[in-house]
């Protein structure tokens, strides 16, 4: 099956997709700081540069995309129709590349909390944010 948008308008479309400052990293960071807490954003010297570090707690906060990074049993992960192969190798390496982020960071002893970009839609953000706040509670 063809695209359906020529090959400039597929390309203009992908350019628009951040990696950074995205909605779902935007409401955890507002809703962080609205609560107190205070936080580095994108550390480079971390594996996996987490979207959002908390060095008081010794915590990461990863905000993944589902589609992105695979998100399993998830309606937002759908796997394109076309270049089937390509996608899956794409979207397998993130996964990869994040689980070994994750391991390099639980040896060091961080406490990592993973957000799923599904979680943070309106139906079941409040009980995200909720359970966001009890754990970094739990941790402190």
């Amino acid at each position: 099956m063809a695209d359906v948008h020529s090959k400039e308008t597929r390309s203009y479309n992908m350019s628009r997709i951040r990696s950074k400052d995205t909605k779902p990293e935007m409401l955890v960071r507002r809703f962080l700081h609205k609560n107190g807490f205070r936080y580095r954003l994108h550390v480079k010297t971390l594996p996996g540069k987490p979207d959002i570090v908390l060095p008081k707690y010794k915590t990461v906060i990863f905000i993944h995309g589902c589609f992105w990074h695979g998100h399993e049993g998830c309606r937002y992960y759908v796997v394109p129709k076309t270049r089937t192969e390509w996608w899956l190798n794409k979207i397998g390496g993130n996964i990869a590349n994040d689980n070994k982020a994750k391991a390099v960071l639980q040896d060091a002893g961080w406490n990592i909390i993973t957000i799923w970009e599904c979680e943070l839609k309106k139906s079941s953000l409040e009980e995200t944010l909720k359970n966001l706040l009890n754990s970094l509670h739990k941790i402190s």
